[in-house]
């Protein structure tokens, strides 16, 4: 199992978030040895995390290609394809070929609300399904091409094609599109419970999935719980792991990298 962490915008070892933070955490994750690193997506939910994109392009910047870079998830009906192929674009150009493109169709009804306009027009949250299918479209197409239905980004050829999707979800044909229609599955360990996970891996196999992986695991002041869940995780087959400590130390971060699973 490849173990990630996440860039939550807390700075490794205490105090206040501050100029820096984002590419001092990611150095010090890639020197305990985390296969990659990965930044969530919320917003309005009292509290702040840093822009996906922008938290990934900082640690493209400071680690090297050999640790890759994820969204776990991106929540596409929230935002503009046009904009989010642009930047994503332009992170692969800072990153190479080692972004991991999550997306989703969003869990929460804040998120929603704190991107509306103040006159109400937005996403809408119960009509979030039928948005990202499709947007789901339009960026792949921005990705792959450049371009959709006569609008064009006029990309640098080197960085369009080749960068593939992973789907969130965990239950029911959201596992079973990840499985068929996208590089991997990324999994929440916060909502679905080991029982859960174990069932809807075994389908993400079924249906021929390559790879699953399972983010949002707590770390508390004892990261012994979270080594022993890793284990559990790993024994079920997932290919990767994300742990997010909300106050890490890099005495507990390095404990989890030492005692977790081996690396496959």
């Amino acid at each position: 199992m490849r173990l990630g962490a996440a860039l939550t915008g807390a700075p490794i070892g205490g105090g206040g978030p501050g100029p820096g933070t984002i590419a001092d955490a990611a150095r010090r994750l890639e020197a305990i040895g985390f296969r990659s690193l990965w930044v969530f997506d919320a917003v309005g939910r009292g509290f702040m995390l840093p822009d996906p994109l922008q938290a990934l392009t900082t640690a493209a910047a400071v680690t090297s290609p050999a640790v890759e870079l994820g969204t776990g998830v991106l929540q596409l009906p929230i935002r503009n394809p046009a904009e989010v192929a642009h930047r994503v674009l332009s992170l692969r150009m800072e990153s190479g070929p080692r972004v991991l493109l999550g997306v989703g169709p969003g869990s929460t009804a804040d998120d929603f609300t704190a991107f509306a306009s103040p006159d109400g027009v937005g996403a809408s949250y119960h009509d979030r399904f039928g948005r990202f299918e499709r947007q789901l479209a339009e960026l792949r197409s921005f990705l792959t091409s450049g371009e959709h239905e006569g609008r064009r980004l006029s990309p640098w050829p080197s960085v369009t094609g080749g960068l593939e999707l992973y789907l969130a979800g965990w239950r029911g044909r959201w596992v079973e599109r990840a499985a068929t229609e996208a590089a991997g599955w990324i999994a929440s360990g916060v909502y679905a419970d080991d029982q859960a996970l174990a069932e809807a891996i075994a389908r993400f196999r079924r249906f021929g999935g390559r790879r699953a992986i399972v983010t949002n695991l707590q770390v508390g002041d004892d990261p012994g719980p979270t080594i022993e869940r890793l284990h559990r995780l790993a024994a079920m087959g997932f290919d990767d792991a994300v742990v997010l400590d909300p106050a890490p130390t890099e005495e507990r971060l390095a404990r989890i990298r030492a005692e977790g699973p081996a690396e496959s």
